[in-house]
């Protein structure tokens, strides 16, 4: 039976959920980094998340360049089993999802920049 998500790993999804990571995408990232390479029966049984919502999340870590996935051949009839690991540090990806945080910060100072131009365009007369 795969372990659960610790109270830490729940913590860090709720901050991945705060920087817009999908809940779903941070749960099977949280599980997935301090576990090395894992089935994606393990983070169904593990997240609560249900198959589909794992194979959503997990190409989305995908498309992110984050995870990497390979097939295992069962014996017999039936589907391979997906197997899933970081295709690089997580310091790495946090150092990424940090940027774009950061980067959001930048946008919104520029913007609040932009807005003050038109205080005294706007001002009406004494």
């Amino acid at each position: 039976m795969a372990s659960k998500l610790t109270n830490e790993e729940e913590e860090f999804v709720k901050a991945l959920i705060k920087a817009n990571i999908p809940k779903n995408v941070g749960k099977a990232l949280a599980y997935l980094a301090p576990r090395g390479e894992i089935t994606s029966v393990e983070v169904e049984g593990s997240t609560g998340l249900r198959q589909p919502e794992v194979s959503i999340a997990m190409q989305e870590l995908r498309n992110r360049g984050w995870v990497s996935k390979r097939d295992i051949k069962k014996e017999g009839k039936g589907r391979p089993v997906h197997y899933y690991k970081l295709t690089k540090p997580l310091e790495s990806i946090l150092e990424e999802i940090i940027k774009s945080e950061e980067q959001k910060i930048e946008n919104i100072r520029q913007n609040i920049e932009n807005i003050k131009k038109y205080i005294d365009l706007f001002k009406k007369p004494a």
